[in-house]
C-alpha cells in the first residue's frame, strides 16, 4: 500500500492564537512522488512544515492532517516519526555532548521498535526496562557505515557531537544521512539548500536523488529554483498569504525563476508577511 499525506483545508495560528499563519491548505504528498513548495518569505512554508511535525509553537485551528487515512493532530512529534515522517531543518540545532552516532542510533532505535522491547537480561534473571533496549551495536555500527559511504559522508562524522562546529553544507549532508538511516515515507525537507555553495548543493542534491523513490516521498521548501536543476519534482506548488495558491509542473518553477513572485502578488493580492 502506498503512503500519502493528505492536507486538509489547514489553519494554523501561532500558540497565542492571536494570528493566523496557515489559512486553508490543501495538499497531497504520496509515497513515490516529489513536490516542491516555493514562495516569497513570511508565506508560511516553514510554519506548514513545523505543523505537520506537531510543534508545539503553532496550534491547528481547522481542518486536518491525514497519514494513510488517519488524523496525526493528536500524535506528539516522536509519534509522527514513528507513524513515517520526517523534517529536515532549515537550521538544524547542535547538540553539544551528544555524537552523531550516539543520536542516530538511538533514533533509529526508536522508530525502529526497538526501544518497545524489554532489554535483554543483566545476568540476575531479570530483563531490563521497556525502552531501554537499541538496536544491536554490530547491526548499527554496520549499517551506518555503509550509509556514510554511499551517501558521501566523512566518517569521522559519527564520533562528532551534532551539528557542533558544523558548516552549512555538513549540516544538510547530516539530515540526509539521518533520512537514509531512519527511512521515512513521507519526508519534508525545509529550506534545504539555503546557506550552501554550488558544490554543497550538488552533493545534498546527489543525496536526495538517492533517497527519492518508490518508498518515499518529498516535499521540497525552497524559495529558488537553483535546487530544482538537480532534484527534480513532480509537483510544484506557489504559497503565498498562508495557502496553496497554484500548481503545475516543473515548468512554474521555471516561470517563477524568471518572472518572480509578482505576478502571484498581483494576482491574488498583497499580503502581510506572516510566518519566516
Amino acid at each position: 500500500m502506498t503512503s500519502e499525506l493528505v492536507i486538509q483545508d489547514l489553519h494554523v495560528s501561532v500558540s497565542d492564537g492571536e494570528k493566523e499563519v496557515l489559512k486553508g491548505v490543501n495538499l497531497t504528498i504520496r509515497q513515490g512522488e516529489v513536490h516542491a513548495l516555493m514562495g516569497p518569505n513570511g508565506s508560511g512554508k516553514s510554519t506548514l512544515s513545523y505543523a505537520i511535525m506537531g510543534h508545539p509553537h503553532y496550534t491547528v485551528t481547522g481542518g486536518d492532517i491525514l497519514l494513510d487515512g488517519e488524523s496525526i493532530l493528536e500524535l506528539e512529534p516522536n509519534e509522527r516519526a514513528r507513524r513515517g515522517l520526517f523534517l529536515a531543518f532549515q537550521y538544524p540545532v547542535a547538540v553539544p555532548g551528544v555524537s552523531m552516532a550516539n543520536f542516530l542510533r538511538t533514533a533509529v532505535s526508536n522508530v525502529r521498535g526497538y526501544t518497545d522491547q524489554p532489554a535483554p537480561s543483566n545476568g540476575g534473571g531479570k530483563s531490563g526496562v521497556v525502552g531501554s533496549n537499541l538496536m544491536p551495536m554490530r547491526d548499527f555500527r554496520k549499517e551506518l557505515l555503509d550509509k556514510m559511504d554511499e551517501f558521501n559522508v566523512d566518517r569521522s562524522f559519527a564520533k562528532r557531537y551534532l551539528n557542533e562546529g558544523f558548516s552549512g553544507g555538513e549540516k544538510k549532508r547530516a539530515e540526509i544521512l539521518q533520512m537514509a538511516m531512519l527511512q521515512p515515507k513521507i519526508a519534508i525537507m525545509d529550506e534545504t539548500d539555503s546557506g550552501l555553495d554550488i558544490d554543497a548543493l550538488r552533493v545534498v542534491s546527489d543525496g536526495v536523488n538517492k533517497l527519492a523513490g518508490p518508498g518515499l516521498g518529498i516535499l521540497l521548501i525552497t524559495h529558488y529554483q537553483r535546487i530544482l536543476n538537480y532534484v527534480q519534482p513532480d509537483y510544484v506548488h506557489v504559497f503565498y498569504n498562508g495557502r496553496v495558491v497554484i500548481s503545475g509542473g516543473a515548468e512554474l518553477a521555471h516561470q517563477l525563476e524568471s518572472q518572480g513572485y509578482q505576478w502571484v502578488k498581483d494576482e491574488f493580492g498583497e499580503a502581510e508577511l506572516v510566518a519566516v
